[in-house]
Formats: structure tokens, sequence, C-alpha cells
């Protein structure tokens, strides 16, 4: 059932950016009166689910759910169309347009991409406000990831801040780690202050580990709920029972108490259990998934969250800096592809599908579709022949040099675009595969 959940949060998402990015290239194309043969949705190759001619146009579904599409009349695009291109250039078709038409036209789709994703941020935080964890509110420190322990912090750390980098929350921290180079953090550590220096290669070791949290708020663990199939509904566990050791190790709090159990699949342990002022030993089996069925109280009982909110006024620019900022924190990580590491972290379809959320959740999907909005407005202008961004890099040679690229040129350019893209596509939803068999995914 997650899962598909999470594949219809990602074929909706995916269908809202694709229709208004190809609406970029049809609005500008149709005031230029320039011919659009085909608008689709989806790929349609020897057959479409749905389609139906309105004037000019045919409109579609097609069967093949990896993006979507427009034909207009003259261009050099995915259906090398030599037929067509062969004959004379008709008025309506692309290539009689003026240059700087054909670049609105070309232009037009990642326009629409980047302004989508900053508007429905804006939306966001405008219905929702924002909702964090500062790192002074952390009263019980941090719970390190195992590479973060190897580069020297240790459970309950508070975090007071990063050399030259300034955070906020728990996410700040992990962004300037692997993103802004920061190498600096002090900590506060029993009442007392300290720096830990990292590894200069700590991104590469994070990737090569596949670590997708550094840190996670350090929180005890007091029985809230105590599920009827697991383990521990035939203990004596109840509700409100503070654990605090698994065996002869001492796990005072929630990360080290779950830890402790993944260590221990499939055995008979002995929980410390603090009850009032008792401090009781229960038996309990371990499953082999290295849990027990109890759920802890929710953050709020440990935390106090900061809620900001945000008039219309105040939104718009707010909307507007984040998806500044996701862009750039977007074009900062694409300097971690070029490593060995950096490479096997490269997703398709399945590593996109899985940032969903499990359950849905109009303001996580809202959050993702914001987010690839923005994504797919960098990808889509990168200079590959193919994408929108190879057909501008022509259309700006033609306009400096006054001269057309040759027809063959550009045909066998788009060629070479599509071979490409199409073993990237393998290459990522390959990775994926290879992550759902080693259950990383």
């Amino acid at each position: 059932m997650v899962f598909l959940i999470k594949a219809a949060q990602l074929v909706l998402s995916l269908s809202i950016l694709v229709v208004l990015h190809e609406m970029g290239h049809f609005i500008p194309a149709r005031i230029f009166k320039t011919r659009v043969e085909k608008f689709f949705l989806f790929f349609d190759p020897w057959f479409a689910l749905w389609k139906r001619k309105i004037g000019e146009t045919v409109y579609g579904i097609g069967w093949v759910p990896l993006g979507g599409y427009v034909k207009i009349s003259g261009m050099v695009d995915e259906s090398m169309d030599r037929e067509q291109l062969a004959k004379p250039p008709e008025p309506w078709e692309f290539r009689a347009k003026p240059t700087w038409q054909r670049l609105i036209i070309m232009v037009g789709g990642v326009t629409v991409n980047l302004l989508l994703g900053m508007v429905i941020y804006i939306a966001i935080l405008f219905v929702w406000g924002r909702e964090y964890l500062p790192l002074q509110n952390m009263a019980y420190g941090v719970h390190p990831s195992e590479l973060m322990r190897q580069e020297g912090f240790q459970e309950g750390d508070r975090i007071v801040g990063l050399a030259e980098h300034p955070v906020t929350t728990l996410e700040d921290v992990g962004k300037a780690i692997l993103l802004d180079g920061a190498r600096v953090v002090e900590v506060e550590r029993n009442g007392k202050h300290r720096f830990i220096h990292l590894s200069d290669d700590v991104e590469e070791k994070i990737l090569d580990r596949n670590e997708k949290v550094l840190f996670l708020p350090t929180v005890p663990f007091f029985v809230d709920t105590i599920l009827p199939n697991g383990t521990a509904a035939k203990s004596d566990l109840r509700r409100n029972d503070r654990l605090i050791g698994v065996n002869d190790r001492s796990t005072p709090y929630f990360g080290q108490f779950r830890d402790a159990l993944a260590d221990l699949k499939g055995q008979q342990v002995s929980l410390s259990v603090l009850r009032g002022h008792d401090t009781l030993r229960l038996p309990v089996s371990v499953s082999e998934e290295g849990l027990i069925g109890v759920g802890n109280r929710s953050a709020d009982a440990y935390f106090t969250f900061a809620h900001e909110r945000f008039g219309l006024a105040r939104s718009i620019p707010a909307g507007i800096q984040y998806g500044l900022s996701t862009l750039g924190g977007y074009i900062s990580s694409m300097k971690l592809l070029f490593s060995s590491s950096g490479v096997k972290q490269v997703g398709g379809f399945g590593a996109i599908g899985s940032l969903f959320a499990p359950q849905w959740d109009w303001q996580r999907f809202w959050e993702m579709t914001a987010f690839l909005s923005i994504v797919l407005a960098f990808m889509n202008i990168l200079p590959i022949p193919a994408l929108d961004g190879g057909h501008v890099m022509f259309l700006l040679y033609e306009m400096i040099t006054r001269r057309r690229p040759d027809q063959k040129v550009l045909e066998y350019a788009q060629l070479a675009g599509m071979v490409l893209l199409l073993a990237l596509i393998l290459f990522a939803n390959g990775n994926d595969v290879l992550r759902w068999i080693s259950g990383r995914l």
C-alpha cells in the first residue's frame, strides 16, 4: 500500500509538472502563430491511451510515463521528422519564425517550471507556514549517525553552531557539511564547549555509505503505544514505562535503544525499565526486523517547535527566496556527482518516489512538487542536445553569428542527445534497482 501511495503521488506530481512545462512551450508558440501538431502527457509510441484533435493540435495521453512533449511544426525534435524538414519552410513553422521568437518558445517551459516552484513555495508558506525545531530547543542533544560518531560526535552532543556557516536546524547542519564544505562544528558536551573537526573528505564518506541523515534529535524512550501484533504485547511492558537498557547495555535514549535491538535481531533480551521509582528487568523477544512493537511519545512531548506564520505580503518574498535557495542548493549538489561515490547516488523514478510521504500528505506533496519543478527547470536548461537548453544553445549561436546551424548538424546533435538521455535514464533507474535489491532504496 505504501508503494502505491508513493507511486500515485509521483505520477500526479510529474503529470502536473509536465503539462505545465509543455504549456510553457505551447502558449508562446500559439502567440507567435506557430503550429503545434501534438500536445501529449506521457509518450505514445505505436498507440495512445487517449487522443483528440482540437483545431490544428492533437491532444492526448500516452502509455509510457516518462514525461511528455509538444510537437511543433518545422522543429528538429525527438520525432526526427526529416520529411517535413526537407521541404521549404511554411509561414506557420518554427523554423520560419525570427530567432527571438524561437528563443522565447524554447525557454518557455523552463520559465514556467522555475516560476511554478516559487509560486508553490509561496502558497505553502501562506497556507501552512513553517514549523521547525531550532537547535537550541534540542534539550537532549543529537543522535549522530555511525559516520558522525567516527568523526567525533557522541550521543547527547548539543550542536551550537558551525564556523562561518549560519545554521538554525539539523537540516541546515547536514546541508552545510555536505554541500557548503563546513568542517568545524561547535558542540556542548557535559556542559563544556568543544570543536569537532571533520575529515576533509567527509562528503565522500557520506555518499559512499549512503547516509541520508547525519543527525537525529535525541529523545528518551517512554512507551506510548504497544502494538497488539508485536512481541512487546506478550511481555509485562506498560504504557509510560521508560526503556533505559538492553541486557547489560545502557540505552537512556531512543536512538541507542533502537541501535541495540538492531544488533540483537531474533534474540531474547532483558530490558531495563524505569516504572515510577522502580527499575525492572523484563524479558522480551526481538523480531527478525530488530523490533519489539512499541512506539515512543510524539516529538511534541519532548520539544518546543517553532512555528512561523506568513501573511500574503511576507509569503511572496519568502517563497521566492526559498525557491532560489533550493535552486542554489541543487546546483551545489551537482559537484558531488563528479566522484565515484556520487555517481552511485544518481537515482531514477524509484529514488524520487521514495521522497514522498508514505501517507497522502498534501503539504509534503506540494513541497516535493515545488522541489521537482525547480530541478526540472535546471536540468532542462542544461546545454545538452535534445533538452531545451540544447536548442537554446544553437539559437544563441545563431543570434551571435547570424548564421543558422546546418540542418544535418541539428539532426545529429538531437540524435546524440536522445541517446545520451536514454543512457542516463537507464543508468539512474538501474541504480534504483541495485539499491532496491540491497535494501538501500
